[in-house]
């Protein structure tokens, strides 16, 4: 774009400003700047790029030429290539074209999938003369059977397979393997745009080029408009489609002018949709879309497709005031031959001289000149006779079925003249949109660009502007001297006792919930840990439980017997294995304990009501000690419940005897193997049926112990122990209002004095900053006033709060100074 106002010289740094004291402060996280960035981007760029994009054959190319009122780009029926087309401006004497080719491997690449698509045979080696003319006469066949090469999409992709391959033919020596050449205009011989433009144009030639760089003198490419043909986004060559897309998504893409096809086929595309999906999501794109309907011409024949895209539009595009329905070949071709006249048969022999070609036609013996007639001619003349767009009044024409369809075409302009051709450059459409591109280009769109800045940047204003005055608000609230500042400080204490004790509570609360809910997974392994030591434990007694010292024990308590019955062993085994699981029970209880009071006491000491507490106390108000006596109490009520649980093993379980259960059959059984005999062998030899017996017996109780009874009793210990010592400590911080006092008193001196000047030093520093913010918008303010956009001009704050004190108001002068001194450095 043209250089920026004199007002607007420093617009980059003065919006930066803004956004870094944005990022200095704590409202900066609810605030997105990107939109902010982008429209800075977009303000300031010295280039705004307008993208043309849409489905093969939409008419793009052709709307861009009607734009530049001259034929720089290659148009044409299908998709024939990839090209990227970029048309900058230039001076006339400095006009000039940059070509750069396809590879050799990109060219095979779109051949491939050519070939594909039309159900061709795939080749390996498109360098083969005779597989380039199998092709093409398969190409040609394709063409034949579909009615022509525009009668159908399989004779579109047929024409645009033959334009690739006698492109590359044509231009084999500019063509590398791998890499992308580039030609300057003069490597070709080309004296001028013209001669370069028509070379590229050619469709074999374009076929093969991947990016044509044009620059061109039009007064709508001044300030800085750049114009971008992109490949269809419905493209054959998947590369090539997504080359338009990302062109879309591409930050230095500032409008979209979306030429669609429901004129011409009744409905958006799948293709299309997305499109105008991929372009919402361009955040520096915004409202800046013309939606072009181009095939207009196609809904004047057909009722059906009339009457569906006035549908279309008023459903789906009602809230755009940039809807344009044209015809870009009727537009364009208009304009040119409005310059011409009978002597150059209105174009025939001038504009369309490269499409009316004679060929030679054997009739009686006599050779005769037959020439093609140009696609314009044929739609022309449909026009006139079929469109309704003429009045009878005003247009008598007629068609002669004994005349050629150029002879027709001459014949009507001669007889008509200037005045039809008006009527059908109106008719197209193709004025109202280069009316409106170019009005919106030449004078809406700067003063656009900066409305969208401020527009963005007026959120964040109004942020940091509420930001300061919060503060200064909060600063001028506060005590202005020494005394002063104490007093307030003592009046919020019992406030601030209040609160610490709530805090405290409700810290205690949590952890206990957490506990409680299975939610602290330091506790949850402890307690992982508890049941896999019972369960190891278990079967650790059970592998080592001996029959002979059990058998011992049974017969030393009766002096008068020689034997012992089973059932006297098992009392034995039962009181040991209880005993035994009692230890761990107990041991683990104790670690878990252990674990929670020093998790608990760690958290506590980094609280923030901690810390406060020892401002206001000089101490912990005795939690530390609390929590070290409720420590022990939770520990023994959970040794005696480890107790009280572990003494219930001793008794079998309730079903044990139950008839028809495992327990009982193994019972028998052990019991029919020990009654063989009266001496400790035969009960030693039932040590392992023994043993299964004890192990049916423990591990349901085991089980039912760590998974359900006594993680109960440990919450519930938790519970109705911690939660009454918060309450009543809660009320007991509440209480030490006179220690309090007393210890802050000797404190509060020096803090007042040290609050007081930070006070000032905040205040300073707000001030420096709103001194900052307000030149910063007052700059970007003279550039919106310059640009006439006095209704976004931003907000400043009118003027800085009065400092809140001076350091001659302390009581002790030096003591200020130094406390300031102190804090700035």
């Amino acid at each position: 774009m043209a250089e920026l106002l004199p007002h607007c010289q420093n617009l980059k740094e003065q919006v930066d400003s803004i956004l870094q004291l944005l990022q200095q402060e704590p409202c900066a996280a609810a605030c997105d700047v990107t939109p902010t960035q982008t429209s800075l981007r977009k303000a300031i760029s010295p280039k705004f790029e307008i993208v043309f994009a849409g489905a093969f054959s939409a008419g793009k190319s052709m709307l861009i030429n009607a734009l530049l009122e001259r034929e720089l780009l290659y148009s044409a029926e299908g998709h024939a290539t990839g090209t990227e087309c970029k048309i900058e401006y230039a001076h006339p004497e400095n006009e000039r074209v940059v070509l750069t080719f396809l590879s050799e491997v990109e060219v095979r690449e779109q051949v491939f999938c050519l070939c594909e698509q039309l159900l061709l045979c795939k080749v390996e080696n498109i360098n083969q003369e005779d597989t380039i003319e199998l092709l093409r006469q398969a190409c040609e066949t394709i063409i034949q059977q579909e009615g022509g090469e525009s009668k159908s999409e399989r004779a579109k992709q047929a024409k645009a397979l033959i334009l690739l391959l006698s492109g590359y033919v044509a231009n084999r020596q500019h063509i590398h393997t791998v890499n992308n050449a580039t030609y300057s205009m003069e490597e070709f011989n080309f004296n001028n745009l013209k001669e370069a433009a028509g070379y590229a144009r050619r469709g074999s030639n374009s076929a093969v080029l991947k990016r044509i760089e044009y620059y061109c003198n039009h007064p709508l490419l001044e300030d800085g408009n750049v114009i971008i043909d992109t490949p269809g986004i419905d493209a054959p060559v998947e590369k090539d489609a997504q080359l338009t897309y990302t062109k879309i998504q591409h930050p230095d893409t500032s409008a979209v002018v979306c030429v669609l096809k429901p004129a011409s086929m009744g409905d958006m595309t799948k293709a299309e949709t997305q499109l105008l999906e991929v372009i919402r999501n361009n955040p520096g794109i915004r409202d800046r879309v013309f939606y072009v309907f181009n095939r207009i011409d196609e809904s004047w024949y057909n009722t059906d497709l009339r009457q569906r895209l006035d549908n279309l539009i008023t459903t789906q595009f009602h809230d755009s005031s940039r809807v344009f329905k044209t015809s870009g070949l009727l537009g364009f071709y208009g304009s040119q031959i409005k310059q011409t006249s009978e002597k150059d048969r209105f174009g025939l022999d001038s504009v369309f001289a490269g499409k009316v070609n004679q060929t030679s036609n054997q009739i009686n013996n006599t050779a005769e000149l037959k020439e093609e007639t140009p696609q314009f001619v044929y739609e022309f003349l449909r026009y006139c006779t079929a469109s309704g767009k003429l009045s009878a009044d005003k247009f008598r024409i007629s068609v002669n079925n004994f005349e050629s369809q150029n002879q027709n075409y001459i014949r009507i302009l001669s007889e008509q003249g200037t005045l039809l051709i008006n009527q059908l450059i109106q008719d197209s459409g193709v004025e109202e949109f280069k009316t409106a591109i170019n009005r919106y280009l030449t004078q809406e769109k700067r003063s656009q660009l900066f409305k969208n800045l401020a527009d963005d940047l007026e959120d964040v204003c109004i942020q940091l502007k509420k930001y300061y005055q919060d503060i200064q608000r909060d600063l001028d609230s506060q005590p202005q001297e020494i005394e002063a500042m104490k007093a307030q400080e003592l009046q919020r204490l019992n406030q601030q006792l209040q609160q610490v004790g709530n805090d405290f509570r409700c810290h205690i609360a949590a952890e206990v919930n957490q506990v409680v809910t299975n939610a602290c997974d330091s506790f949850e392994a402890d307690f992982k840990q508890l049941r896999s030591r019972m369960i190891h434990r278990l079967d650790e007694l059970l592998d080592t439980f001996s029959v002979a010292d059990t058998y011992k024990r049974a017969t030393l308590s009766h002096p008068r017997n020689a034997t012992a019955p089973l059932i006297a062993i098992l009392v034995e085994a039962l009181y040991y294995l209880a005993n035994q699981l009692e230890d761990i029970l107990i041991e683990s209880s104790e670690e878990i304990v252990a674990h929670f009071f020093q998790r608990l006491n760690e958290r506590i000491s980094k609280a923030e009501y901690y810390r406060q507490l020892y401002r206001l106390l000089g101490n912990d108000g005795g939690l530390e000690l609390e929590l070290r006596k409720l420590e022990k109490q939770i520990s023994q009520a959970l040794k005696n419940a480890a107790r009280v649980e572990c003494d219930r093993f001793v008794r079998e379980s309730p079903r044990f005897y139950d008839e028809g259960t495992f327990s009982i059959y193994q019972y028998r059984q052990t019991l029919q193997q020990t009654s063989q005999g009266y001496d400790c062998e035969s009960m030693v030899e039932a040590e392992p049926a023994i043993k299964q017996l004890l192990k049916l017996d423990f591990e349901p109780k085991v089980s039912l112990t760590i998974r359900i009874t006594f993680r109960q009793t440990i919450n519930q210990s938790f519970k109705t122990q911690l939660l009454p010592m918060a309450e009543i400590k809660s009320d007991e911080i509440l209480q030490q209002y006179p220690q309090a006092r007393a210890y802050l008193e000797q404190t509060l001196q020096k803090e007042a004095q040290e609050k007081i000047a930070q006070n000032k030093l905040l205040l300073d520093t707000v001030s420096e900053k709103i001194a900052t913010f307000n030149q910063s918008t007052s700059g970007i303010n003279r550039c919106l006033e310059a640009m006439q956009l006095y209704e976004h001009l931003l907000p400043t704050i009118e003027s800085a709060h009065p400092e809140i004190v001076d350091r001659t108001s302390f009581e002790n002068n030096g003591v200020a100074q130094t406390v300031v001194q102190t804090i700035e450095a």
